[in-house]
C-alpha cells in the first residue's frame, strides 16, 4: 500500500479496475469485484477474488502485495482526575485549543449523548475536509461542532458476513454497540455533571481534551474487516485529522496488517496513531514502531460488592451490582448442583441445562463462568444470586456486564475461604451487598488481561510503549446496546480499548500545545515522562499476583499528561528512519514497498534495528558489548544542562558518552552513545534498567531491555 503519483482519485480507480480486469477478464467484472478503492492517502484496493485470481495478481508484477482481508474484534469520570488532568486547577488543560481533530475508528457514535454537546466550541476548523454522511437513523444534523465528521464502511463486512440488516446492524455511523461511543467520549467528551451507572461512580464525566473535535469512522458491525479498516485510514488521513485512535485487534505483521499499513501512512503525514495493546494477556500484536501501543492499568477506584457470610466473615468481591439482597440465602457450588447426567465440572460452569433446578432454588450459586448467560441460567432455575470465581487469565469480571440477579466476583483467596465455609458449615448462608465505590486504592496496577512484550516481530523495539487507565472506566454508551439488560447512557468498561483513548486524549493535548510537533516527538514526550511508581511510592505491580511489573508490562511507564506537555527532550524519527529500520530487519525490498510504494535501496552496511532513534532501548540478541546511538532534541526554553543517570540491568555495566549534554537554545540536537558491557548471559530472558537525563527542570527517562546471548 504505497503512495501514488496520480493527480486525482478517478485516475487511481480507473487504474485499479485495469489491474483487476487482467485477472477477472473484463472491466465489468472488475468493477463488480471491487469493494474499496484507497485513492486519497495511499494507493490500493480491496476486491472479491478467487484464490487463483489473487495468485495471478500476486505474480503479475503489477502490484506490491496481495493479502487476505481478515475479521477483527473491538478491543470516564475519575480516570482523568487520577491522571492529574483537573479542569479547575490546571491552566494548561483549560487553555487547550479547540482545533485539534481526533479520528476515532471503531463502532461509530451515539450522537445524542450529552458528552458530545458542542457548547462553547467555535466553528469547525476550515482545514477539515471530512464529511458527515447520512444513513439509517443518522442525519447530517447529528453532526455538530464536536462531532465534525462521520463516515461508515460496510462493504468488506457484508462480503464476509452478509447484509447488515440480517445481523441487526444500523447502516450508518450510529453506534448500537457502545464501544465506539465509550472510546470517543474518553478521548474528547464534553464536561457532563452528575453522571453515574446506577448511582455507582458518580461524578463529572469528561474526555481528556473536551475542546477537541471528533471525526468518526465506523468500521465494526461489531466485527471489523481489514478492507473497511484501510478505507477508514485512507479517508481519515485525507480529511486532515491530527490524531487517530483505534481500539481494535490486529495481526502481528508489519507489512500485511491494515493498522500497521494505515498508521504508517498517517505517520508520514504527521498523524500519530494510538492503539490498544490487546486483551489476551499474551504477546501484543501492535508492534510497529510508528504506532503508540497502549497497555491497560487500574486507577485508584475500586467497585466493591462484598459477600457477607453467615459466620460474620466478609469476603471482598468486585462487580457492578446495583441490586440489593436484603437477607441471607443458602449457598451452593455449581458442581454440587449438577443436573442428571451432567459432570460436576460442567455444572460448575453454570451453562444452560447443567444445573438441577431443585437444588439451586432460592440459593446463591457459585459458578466458574463469567457471562450474563450464566446469571440467566441461575435465575431461570430459581437461584437468587451468583458468585463468580475470578478467571485466572482475565482477573475480575468485565465491569460492563449487567446481571439479572445480584452477582459478584471473588479472587482465588476469597473463593477458597468461601469453599472452606461451605464445606465446614451445616447450613452455609451468604448475602451479596450492592456495589460501593472505594477511592484511594493503590494504583496503578497492571491489568492481568493487558497484552505484553517482548515484541514478537522486532524485539529490539520494546512494546507496549506506555500504560494508561483501562480498568473500570466510566464513559458514554449506546442506550440500545443489545447485550444490555438495562438501557444506560453511561457504562463502566475495562480493557486496553479504554486505555488507548486516554493516551489519544493526551496526545491531542500535546498537539494542541505544540502543533508543529511530529508524531514521534509527541510519542516521545509521553514515554519519557511516564511514571513507574504507583500512588503509594512503590514500583508498579501486576494484578492480581502483586509481582513486580516490567517494561514488557507497561513500556516506559504510566502516562503523566502534565509532564508530557513539557518533556525537556524528545527522541525524533521520521519515515526515512523507519525505512532504514525495516531494512535492518532484513525484510526484502518488496515487503518494504508495501508500505512506501516507492523504490527502496537499503543502506550498506545495514543500520541495526536497535539504533532506530526510539524513546526506549532494546537489544534482543546481544553478543558481547554493544553500542547504541541516540539523538535528543531540546524542546525547553533557554540554556540547559542535562546529566545522565543509569540504572544498570542485572549483569550489565552501562556507560554513556558524553554523560553531560549542554543546550543553548530550543530545537538544538545532541547525540550520545550508550555502551552495554555484559558480564554474564541472561539465559534467554531479558534484564531491565533505564537511562535518564536530568536537569534542574526535567527528568527524561528511557527503559532498557537486554537479552544477553553471549559475553
Amino acid at each position: 500500500m504505497g503512495e501514488h503519483s496520480y493527480l486525482d482519485s478517478d485516475s487511481v480507480i480507473s487504474s485499479n479496475h485495469d489491474l483487476l480486469a487482467s485477472v477477472t477478464g473484463s472491466i465489468r467484472r472488475a468493477k463488480k469485484a471491487a469493494i474499496h478503492h484507497y485513492s486519497k492517502s495511499f494507493r490500493g484496493f480491496s476486491a472479491i477474488l478467487t484464490a487463483e485470481q489473487a495468485q495471478q495478481l500476486r505474480e503479475s508484477g503489477s502490484v506490491v502485495s496481495v493479502f487476505e482481508s481478515k475479521t477483527n474484534q473491538i478491543h470516564t469520570t475519575h480516570s482523568w482526575d487520577f491522571l492529574g488532568v483537573d479542569v479547575p486547577q490546571n491552566n494548561r488543560y483549560i487553555e487547550s485549543k479547540s482545533d485539534v481533530i481526533v479520528g476515532v475508528i471503531d463502532t461509530g457514535i451515539w450522537p445524542e449523548s450529552e458528552s458530545f454537546n458542542d457548547n462553547g466550541l467555535g466553528p469547525v476548523p476550515e482545514r477539515f475536509k471530512g464529511k458527515c454522511v447520512a444513513g439509517d437513523q443518522f442525519t447530517v444534523e447529528n453532526c455538530n461542532r464536536k462531532i465534525i465528521g462521520a463516515r461508515y464502511y460496510f462493504k468488506g463486512s457484508e462480503e464476509e458476513l452478509g447484509p447488515l440488516e440480517s445481523r441487526n446492524q444500523t447502516r450508518s455511523a450510529r453506534d448500537t454497540n457502545g464501544h465506539g461511543t465509550h472510546v470517543a467520549s474518553t478521548v474528547a467528551g464534553s464536561v457532563v455533571n452528575n453522571v453515574s451507572l446506577f448511582g455507582i461512580a458518580s461524578g463529572t464525566a469528561r474526555g481528556g481534551m473536551p475542546s477537541a473535535r471528533l471525526a468518526i469512522y465506523k468500521i465494526c458491525w461489531p466485527f471489523c474487516e481489514d478492507a473497511d479498516n484501510l478505507a477508514a485510514f485512507d479517508d481519515a488521513i485525507s480529511d486532515g485529522v491530527d490524531i487517530i485512535s483505534i481500539s481494535i485487534s490486529s495481526s502481528a505483521d508489519l507489512f500485511n496488517d491494515p493498522i500497521s499499513i494505515g498508521s504508517f501512512h498517517a505517520f508520514k503525514k504527521g498523524i500519530l496513531v494510538s492503539t490498544s495493546a490487546g486483551n489476551s494477556g499474551d504477546s501484543t500484536t501492535k508492534v510497529a514502531p510508528w504506532l503508540l501501543t497502549v497497555a491497560a492499568s487500574s486507577i485508584d477506584r475500586e467497585f466493591s460488592s462484598n459477600v457477607h457470610l453467615g459466620n460474620s466473615e466478609i469476603l471482598k468481591g468486585s462487580s457492578i451490582n446495583p441490586l440489593k439482597m436484603d437477607k441471607f440465602h443458602p449457598v451452593i457450588f455449581g458442581n454440587d448442583a449438577a443436573a442428571v447426567g451432567v459432570t460436576g465440572f460442567n455444572a460448575s460452569l453454570c451453562n444452560n441445562g447443567t444445573l438441577d433446578h431443585k437444588l439451586i432454588k432460592g440459593k446463591i450459586v457459585v459458578c466458574r463462568g463469567s457471562g450474563v448467560e450464566d446469571a440467566n441460567v441461575v435465575r431461570d432455575g430459581g437461584g437468587i444470586g451468583m458468585i463468580i470465581s475470578s478467571n485466572p487469565l482475565t482477573g475480575l469480571s468485565d465491569y460492563s456486564l449487567q446481571y439479572v440477579i445480584p452477582t459478584t466476583v471473588l479472587e482465588p483467596k476469597e473463593l477458597q475461604a468461601l469453599r472452606n465455609y461451605v464445606t465446614l458449615s451445616k447450613n452455609p448462608t451468604a448475602r451479596i451487598s450492592p456495589t460501593t465505590t472505594i477511592l484511594n486504592a493503590p494504583a496503578p496496577k497492571m491489568a492481568v488481561f493487558s497484552s505484553i512484550g517482548p515484541n514478537i516481530i522486532t524485539p529490539d523495539i520494546i512494546k507496549p510503549d506506555i500504560t494508561a487507565p483501562g480498568v473500570g472506566i466510566l464513559a458514554a454508551w449506546s442506550p440500545v446496546d443489545p447485550r444490555a439488560i438495562r438501557s444506560v447512557d453511561y457504562n463502566i468498561v475495562s480493557g486496553t480499548s479504554m486505555a488507548c483513548p486516554h493516551a489519544s486524549g493526551i496526545a491531542a493535548m500535546i498537539k494542541s500545545h505544540h502543533p508543529s510537533w511530529s508524531p514521534s516527538a509527541i510519542k516521545s514526550a509521553m514515554m519519557t515522562t511516564a511514571n513507574v511508581m504507583d500512588n503509594t511510592g512503590r514500583l508498579i505491580l501486576e494484578n492480581p499476583t502483586d509481582f513486580l511489573a516490567t517494561p514488557f508490562n507497561y513500556g516506559s511507564g504510566h502516562v503523566n499528561p502534565i509532564a508530557a506537555l513539557d518533556p525537556g527532550l524528545v527522541y525524533e524519527f521520521g519515515s526515512d528512519d523507519v525505512i532504514d529500520f525495516l531494512c535492518g530487519t532484513r525484510a526484502n525490498v518488496t515487503q518494504i514497498q508495501i508500505l512506501t510504494g516507492t523504490e527502496i535501496t537499503c543502506k550498506e552496511p545495514l543500520i541495526p534495528t536497535y539504533n532506530l532513534n526510539y524513546p526506549s532501548i532494546g537489544v534482543a540478541n546481544m553478543k558481547g558489548s554493544v553500542v547504541v546511538i541516540r539523538t535528543v532534541t531540546y524542546v525547553g526554553r533557554g540554556p540547559a544542562i542535562f546529566q545522565s543517570f543509569i540504572q544498570n540491568p542485572s549483569g550489565v555495566k552501562v556507560t554513556v558518552t558524553p554523560n553531560v549534554l549542554r543546550f543553548e537554545d530550543t530545537n538544538e540536537t545532541k547525540s550520545f552513545e550508550v555502551r552495554f558491557m555484559p558480564s554474564e548471559t541472561t539465559n534467554g530472558s531479558f534484564v531491565f534498567g533505564s537511562i535518564s537525563w536530568g536537569s534542574d527542570l526535567y527528568r527524561v527517562t528511557s527503559p532498557i531491555a537486554l537479552n544477553v546471548v553471549s559475553v
